[in-house]
């Protein structure tokens, strides 16, 4: 399918893998949406954990969005590995434990490729010797922080006590002992700065909306997540500081989903398309009753972002949920729409304090009332 443009199109590459992983808690993202056996559904794809974890819930259709080639590529991978893999083997390829034979997983999920994204991954072929898990801008961005800078922070020893199991007053007497030095502050307000990671991590144009301390948000953030969260049970934590999953797996890849999301898979479909076209071009025979947004908000003006929401809610049937996050842009349904759309404030606000994809300011979930 052609792609179409939106906002952010306009000011960056998307030509490349920009999220070899989905960064967004599934847990919180399907107890906002509350999808019920049947219902329709919008997926922003990124690299697919998420709209996969949404085929956990048995809806009737999840579709799948993104204008980056690249990103449907992981999604397309991923699904041909639940296809054909074992549990354990769709863990080794996408990087969350040891192996040395990923190649050859590859090659057995390559039948179920389609010619242009087989092409693709055949030319990727170094990445997925690291695990696919590890192919994207955003991943090498914190596999720099944790190959290079983490070590002249704390030692091996730091890092595997801060993951370990303990109470909430044991990890915060470890945090504040042991983590958090004057060279933990100092490097990490460095490394995860505007500049930094807008030219490593994401992009300078991600930005543009973006006021304040960066760096400040996202390290008052991560002791939120060491301390009053348990990283023990945090597989997106466990990721940045040793590369892989070590104590917990998010959502699409535990064992106790692998087989409801093969069996669901056939409920799945992706399109290159940009959330704007598909709306303007909406094609599904009924309305929409969960809507998956990412952060995509955070990369629009508000006016695009308000003319959006009119844009979704057309599509949406009363009663339908929105769920997105604020990562530094606030961006919340504005008071004039208020008669048609409901901030679930509550559900919302006690789902973003279990929010273990920790560098989010804010978790939003609306609700459509007409």
């Amino acid at each position: 399918m052609i792609q179409t443009h939106s906002e952010i199109t306009t000011k960056t590459d998307f030509s490349t893998i920009r999220y070899a992983q989905c960064w967004e808690d599934a847990d919180i993202l399907l107890e906002a949406l509350d999808i019920q056996p049947g219902d329709t559904c919008l997926a922003i794809a990124s690299a697919g954990d998420n709209a996969l974890a949404m085929l956990s819930q048995h809806p009737g259709r999840v579709i799948a969005l993104d204008f980056n080639p690249a990103q449907l590529a992981c999604l397309e991978l991923r699904v041909a590995a639940y296809r054909e893999l074992s549990h354990a083997e769709l863990l080794e390829l996408i990087g969350s434990m040891p192996s040395q034979r990923r190649i050859a997983l590859y090659r057995r999920c390559a039948r179920h490729l389609s010619p242009s994204v087989r092409d693709f991954w055949d030319n990727h072929q170094p990445q997925i010797t690291f695990g696919i898990g590890n192919a994207g801008k955003f991943e090498r961005y914190f596999a720099l922080f944790r190959q290079r800078l983490l070590p002249l922070i704390h030692s091996a020893d730091c890092i595997e006590q801060l993951l370990e199991d303990k109470s909430p007053e044991l990890r915060l007497i470890f945090y504040n002992r042991r983590w958090n030095t004057w060279r933990w502050q100092l490097l990490f307000r460095l490394f995860f700065s505007r500049w930094v990671m807008g030219r490593l991590g994401r992009d300078p144009r991600f930005f543009d909306y973006v006021e304040g301390n960066v760096a400040a948000r996202i390290l008052d953030r991560t002791r939120y997540a060491a301390t009053t969260l348990n990283p023990a049970d945090n597989p997106y934590m466990q990721w940045i500081l040793t590369g892989r999953h070590t104590t917990a797996l998010p959502c699409a890849l535990r064992p106790e989903n692998f087989e409801v999301i093969r069996a669901n898979l056939n409920r799945l479909e992706w399109r290159c398309q940009s959330l704007e076209s598909f709306l303007d071009s909406y094609d599904l025979p009924g309305p929409i009753d969960g809507f998956n947004l990412s952060n995509i908000f955070e990369y629009m003006s508000p006016q695009n972002y308000h003319n959006v929401l009119l844009k979704l809610m057309r599509v949406a049937r009363p009663g339908s949920r929105l769920a997105y996050w604020n990562m530094l842009v606030p961006r919340a349904r504005p008071e004039r729409l208020a008669h048609r759309l409901r901030p679930l404030s509550d559900l919302a606000g006690r789902l973003h304090r279990a929010d273990k994809a920790f560098f989010y300011s804010k978790f939003i979930v609306e609700e459509v009332v007409s």
